[in-house]
């Protein structure tokens, strides 16, 4: 697994989920990051309490102004299934807020990304955790990671924005 992504790095090349037309589709992260410049956060679950009462909304009130600093693509990646992340967007109006719902179903990306941790006693297996950054044509830019677990201040949206 290795140190987490930092400044400096290369964004790890992952094959994620998404709900397409036609069902489940796979698509390569690289696909929204080569040549942009791209804000991605990632959580430890769809439908949990931080990620849906803080992390979530603080990149949903903020899409706009990311966007008009030049962000291309707001990306949200949680280690689940494309299905329960298309249920969240829709329970949530993330994707009309301009935010892009992957799934990393079997933590591919969280892993690369030395981003994994577990708790098997609540259902936790090598999911992501909680950060967010600043990826311009496939470089980290800014890599903000919580240290405290339920807690979502150095990975927010606003946090991010304050730094373009």
């Amino acid at each position: 697994m290795g140190n987490p992504l930092s400044v400096g790095d290369k964004i790890p090349e992952a094959t994620l989920s998404r709900m397409g037309d036609k069902g489940p589709e796979g698509v390569a992260l690289s696909s929204f990051t080569k040549g942009k410049k791209v804000a991605i956060f990632g959580l430890p679950g769809a439908f949990t309490g931080t990620c849906s009462m803080a992390h979530l909304p603080s990149f949903m009130r903020t899409a706009e102004a990311l966007k008009a600093k030049g962000v291309d693509h707001i990306i949200c990646i949680s280690v689940n299934d494309p299905f329960v992340m298309q249920a969240w967007d829709q329970a949530h109006g993330a994707g009309t807020a301009g935010i892009e719902m992957l799934a990393d179903p079997a933590s591919e990306f969280t892993k690369a990304a030395g981003l994994a941790f577990s708790v098997p006693p609540i259902g936790f297996v090598d999911r992501c955790q909680r950060f967010s950054a600043l990826v311009d044509d496939g470089e980290v830019k800014i890599m903000n990671v919580e240290e405290q677990a339920g807690v979502c201040n150095i990975s927010a949206g606003e946090t991010l924005l304050g730094q373009l």
